[in-house]
């Protein structure tokens, strides 16, 4: 499907349950794509039949990152994402949550990484209200964006 508008999505989603298969939904700023995004998302798309992903437009990630992030356009994350195997569709969206998008989707199941096991989870009151599943996947241990800036900044000039 590659990248959608939420119209898209949204009509891509009703076709999905007509066929009776299992949305998966997650989100996230997937800045500087590495392996262990590719894990996250692996065990995210074998929890279902579709995995969808949100992922945080430019002016929000430098709201909730802070300033020289997004280091990767949107549009360029979203589409590095759609090439990936596990992933059905990618949507871009605004704002400090995937509230509204969850709300719209209605996933059967919204995943995120075991570090949300002890921080709050801003959707997670939208995803068991309408009955969808909470899914926790745990992070490949010393494999993130932050972890891969840290190494780059390290390197000799």
């Amino acid at each position: 499907m590659g990248i959608l508008t939420l119209e898209q999505a949204l009509a891509e989603r009703a076709a999905l349950r007509r066929a009776g298969q299992t949305l998966v939904f997650t989100n996230g700023h997937f800045d500087l794509l590495h392996v262990g995004h590719l894990d996250y998302l692996e065990k995210a798309r074998a929890l279902g039949d579709a995995l969808y992903i949100g992922v945080n437009g430019d002016d929000a990630t430098t709201t909730l990152k802070g300033s020289g992030r997004p280091i990767v356009p949107a549009a360029e994350r979203a589409r590095l994402l759609a090439a990936l195997r596990p992933v059905t569709a990618v949507i871009i969206f605004e704002g400090a949550t995937a509230s509204a998008l969850i709300d719209a989707l209605r996933p059967e199941i919204y995943v995120k990484g075991g570090d949300y096991a002890h921080k709050p989870l801003p959707e997670r009151p939208i995803v068991e209200r309408y009955g969808g599943q909470v899914r926790l996947i745990d992070l490949l241990p010393g494999r993130s964006t932050s972890a891969l800036i840290a190494r780059i900044k390290a390197l000799p000039d």
